[in-house]
């Protein structure tokens, strides 16, 4: 474009009077000029035209990136939610066999549970809580419920989570059942119904009105990793099953859990678990003793090791866990320890010096227990 305009101003205008044979003309020479300075006028009014375009971009570009650079007012964050110090836990189960420590409790039979437990967080690290249960079961006293309260402290330091508490078992609508513990013979837990309902019909057990018992526990769950935790659960009784016999429970736990992604994006879980655990057990009181034997006084309650390993699958607030228990209890000792009322199994072979009617007992065997659980609470599944 310059060029051209350099072109016009270098470029003369003829002299007619010297240039003939161009035929020029004053005229001609006018129209000729007056041609030129029009295109010369369009030429730089569309240069005009674009050079006030570029310099309006210019400077909304620059408005732009001035703006870009003053500070920006922030933007007040919404307050944290108030710190609720409460919660609730609940849930309930149904499984075809409940089974303590190795020790059927329903008979072989299937069973229902639920809890309600209300918590208190002190801080995010521990936890206070107390709780009330309930499972059906069949027991040689012909109780048909077991009620649990119990409550505790959660601390958790790091990888360690601890729990200490105290639990009691109450065993409600019992039955006395031994013919030698009549009124005033001094033998725990006699009574006007044991004499009515002698001992235990077929094998001759006997069982006390009142099962109830508590114990003291202190537990730790150690936290590996994303996918692995152990533990160590420690509990103790003065007066275990009310039978007058101390009792002592310790036991380890496993725990593997499988990553979320096992099942893809099914929202199901899976784990595996195990437990290895020893009962020791004092000598009862005399209601369970032996008259016209050494065991007089109180019969050597039977210490035993119990185990169990399972798998399990969880969907939100459901649990299905299938696993398998057993004892190291032989028959006749099972007998001993539980004053099982369902036996009919006699044998010359379950005859020992605590055993001496030699009836045995399959409550403490090997058993496969389903039990499908719900768990939820209320912060996290009722908001």
């Amino acid at each position: 474009m310059l060029v051209f305009f350099a072109s016009l101003a270098g470029r003369r205008v003829p002299n007619c009077g010297r240039v003939k044979k161009f035929s020029c003309s004053r005229l001609s020479l006018a129209l000729r000029g007056a041609g030129i300075g029009l295109i010369f006028e369009n030429v730089m009014g569309i240069v005009m035209k674009k050079m006030v375009l570029v310099a309006a971009v210019l400077a909304m570009t620059a408005g732009s990136a001035f703006a870009a650079d003053m500070p920006l007012k922030a933007v007040k964050a919404p307050p944290p939610a108030p710190f609720d110090p409460w919660d609730i836990a609940f849930g309930s189960a149904i499984m075809n066999d409940y089974v303590f420590r190795g020790i059927t409790q329903s008979n072989h039979n299937a069973s229902v549970a639920a809890y309600f437990e209300p918590r208190y967080n002190i801080n995010k690290d521990t936890q206070l809580y107390i709780g009330v249960s309930s499972e059906s079961i069949s027991f040689p006293n012909r109780a048909a419920a077991e009620v649990d309260i119990y409550g505790g402290i959660r601390p958790t330091v790091g990888m360690f989570a601890f729990d200490f508490g105290l639990w009691g078992y109450l065993y409600p609508g019992g039955q006395c059942f031994n013919a030698a513990a009549f009124p005033g013979s001094g033998i725990p837990g006699s009574g006007l119904d044991c004499i009515i309902n002698g001992s235990l019909p077929f094998n001759g057990n006997v069982a006390k009105k009142d099962a109830s018992f508590y114990e003291g526990y202190a537990k730790v769950n150690i936290t590996l990793n994303d996918q692995w935790q152990v533990g160590v659960n420690e509990y103790y009784s003065p007066n275990f099953l009310n039978l007058g016999a101390w009792g002592d429970y310790a036991s380890v736990t496993a725990k593997w859990t499988a990553p979320s992604t096992t099942f893809g994006a099914s929202g199901v879980g899976m784990y595996i678990s195990g437990e290895f655990g020893r009962q020791w057990l004092g000598t009862s009181d005399q209601f369970y003793g032996l008259a016209g034997t050494v065991f007089a006084a109180g019969v050597p309650e039977p210490s035993y090791d119990t185990w169990n390993i399972g798998i399990g699958f969880t969907y939100k607030v459901f649990t299905l866990d299938l696993r398998y228990s057993d004892t190291d209890l032989s028959k006749a000792s099972c007998n001993v320890f539980t004053s099982d009322y369902t036996t009919r199994n006699l044998s010359t072979s379950f005859i020992t010096p605590t055993n001496p009617g030699g009836f045995g007992s399959s409550w403490c065997g090997a058993t496969g227990i389903a039990k499908l659980s719900a768990d939820l609470t209320a912060m996290t599944n009722l908001k």
